[in-house]
Order: C-alpha cells, then structure tokens, then sequence
C-alpha cells in the first residue's frame, strides 16, 4: 500500500493534500486497490458546498459502486474532468492525475484532524487484521 507523504487522509479512505488555499481530495491506493478496475465517477458541481464527511461523489468499479466522503468540509472550487472519459487515471496515479476534487475548506484547521500517512497505514492494518 502506497500514501502520500504530504497528504492526511480520512477513516473512509480518501485523502486530502494542501495546494495552497485548498485541498486536493482523492481516493487512497488502498481504496482504489479494493475497488478494482474503475470505470465511472460521479462528481459534484464545482460551487457546491459540503459539510465534512459527507457525501459528495460515487466511484464505481467493475465490482462496486462506493459512496465518497469529503474528508473535511467546504466548497467545490474544481472536478477532475478528465475522469469522466479516464476513470482508470484513478488506479494508474490516485495521489495524482487521478485526483477527485478541489476544495475550498470552511475551516482550514480541520485539515490538522485527519490522519497522519502512518496513523492511516496502520487503520488500514487493523481493518486488515479483523
């Protein structure tokens, strides 16, 4: 299981890295690698707002559909368009050119709350284990 070192990530497997004002939110390569091959997302419009950890998109792969929550809460200021017609971009480079969305959090702080690379390697350990 690859992370990024510069992201924090959610209990739900999705993570959020700082591009300046806002936050780059993706799915984690363990969450794509349970997923399987990707072959649709469904994305907000840019504009909307979001409380943290709801749901604001769905991944679907050649074995599920799942729910995407935003890590922390905010308004869509982007969307990867390039996943509506290269959803596989998401298992190629998921902490890349498979980025989800683009926010602009309502309290930059809460950012500090979300896991650290390690403290999600070893959530993701535990889950293995059960």
């Amino acid at each position: 299981m690859k992370t990024d070192a510069q992201a924090r990530f959610a209990p739900t497997h999705e993570w959020a890295r700082k591009g300046g004002d806002e936050l780059i939110v993706g799915i984690s390569d363990h969450a794509q690698h349970s997923l399987g091959d990707i072959v649709y997302v469904d994305l907000p419009k840019v504009g909307t707002v979001f409380a943290g950890h709801a749901v604001f998109g769905v991944v679907e792969s050649v074995k599920a559909a799942s729910d995407v929550y935003l890590p922390v809460g905010g308004k869509i200021t982007a969307v990867n368009d390039r996943l509506a017609g290269e959803p596989g971009l998401i298992n190629q480079d998921c902490y890349g050119e498979g980025w989800l969305v683009r926010l602009l959090p309502d309290n930059p702080g809460e950012w500090e709350t979300l896991l650290s690379p390690g403290e999600y390697e070893k959530t993701v350990q535990a889950e293995e284990e059960k």
